[in-house]
């Protein structure tokens, strides 16, 4: 039997065919639409997106024992229903119910950053851990917490939101419409502005020439002229390690995880990350003194992390 991991994003919808050791079989893509109604819901895309995967991996639906869905937003995943999703505006769609007029195979959703950490668990870095956190960092800052093995998600799904944590009183705006979130500082959007705010200050900074070449600013830039030696980047860098870190220091004081997992782009960098991450959260976590240490690692599943998280859910969904 298979199983169906999808991935569900504002500009595309990802799907793959996945075995029961994350071997993904097949994958394919359909364009997200940029608004929804209570005619045509997300629902209808994904069911036509099955569709085409199974057709195109030339396998029939009776070999599917489940689906599996990452969505982002509030996600009731006891009802199968996407509560809210502010990318492309859409409240109350009963995606599971939907999806039972057109398939037989049961289907499961939950939020995005939930089954990217449950991928991780069943067949990435974390695997065979049971108390695990993955922080992915990008546009904004999600997080996925599995606590003994099972997805954490609080009360109607909406819990887990660690990017809205507040680390500053009356701070930067955020998305969300608060201000001082974790999101606010430690997002690769903010690493953006505060490369590009560094960058008017040191014009002779090599991030001024890094960024020329590469013709924008980016969330390597700092990082790239940081390696190279760049006092103004490194500057850069390590404010962000500190910002980065101090909602990590949080979060280990509240959770106490076996290991964090550090998601999005920029987790490419790797031990110059991950070294002085755990370097800042070592220092500044309770009771340091016993205990093991911190061990925050990349994430591994990359581009498959959102199909591999969802085949992971269907598969322990039916276990």
């Amino acid at each position: 039997m298979y199983y169906i991991g999808i991935d569900v994003g504002g500009m595309s919808i990802k799907a793959g065919v996945a075995d029961i050791n994350g071997n993904v079989l097949h994958k394919t893509t359909i364009v997200t639409r940029g608004n929804y109604d209570a005619e045509y819901t997300i629902s209808n895309d994904i069911h036509k997106l099955i569709v085409k995967l199974l057709d195109e991996a030339n396998i029939p639906e009776e070999k599917i024992a489940a689906v599996g869905i990452g969505q982002a937003g509030s996600i009731d995943s006891e009802r199968g229903i996407i509560n809210y999703w502010n990318n492309i505006p859409m409240k109350n769609v009963h995606v599971v119910e939907e999806l039972k007029k057109w398939h037989k195979m049961p289907v499961f959703i939950d939020n995005d950053a939930n089954v990217a950490a449950l991928g991780e668990c069943v067949f990435g870095a974390a695997k065979g851990l049971r108390n695990v956190m993955l922080v992915t960092l990008g546009t904004g800052v999600g997080s996925g917490i599995i606590i003994d093995g099972k997805i954490y998600r609080g009360e109607y799904g909406a819990g887990a939101e660690a990017g809205h944590m507040r680390i500053v009183m009356n701070g930067e705006p955020c998305t969300c419409g608060g201000r001082g979130c974790w999101e606010a500082y430690a997002s690769v959007s903010a690493l953006i502005r505060q490369t590009k705010a560094a960058m008017e200050k040191h014009p002779e900074s090599m991030m001024c020439s890094i960024a020329a070449e590469m013709g924008e600013v980016n969330g390597i830039t700092s990082f790239k002229a940081a390696r190279a030696g760049d006092k103004a980047a490194l500057e850069v860098v390590a404010r962000y390690i500190e910002y980065v870190g101090t909602g990590l220091v949080s979060l280990q004081n509240i959770f106490r995880p076996q290991i964090f997992l550090i998601g999005g782009g920029i987790s490419k960098e790797g031990e110059f990350l991950t070294d002085r991450l755990e370097k800042f959260v070592q220092n500044g976590m309770f009771d340091k003194e016993t205990g093991d240490p911190v061990k925050i690692r990349p994430a591994a599943l990359h581009n498959d992390a959102g199909i591999l998280g969802a085949a992971a859910l269907a598969i322990e969904s039916v276990k």
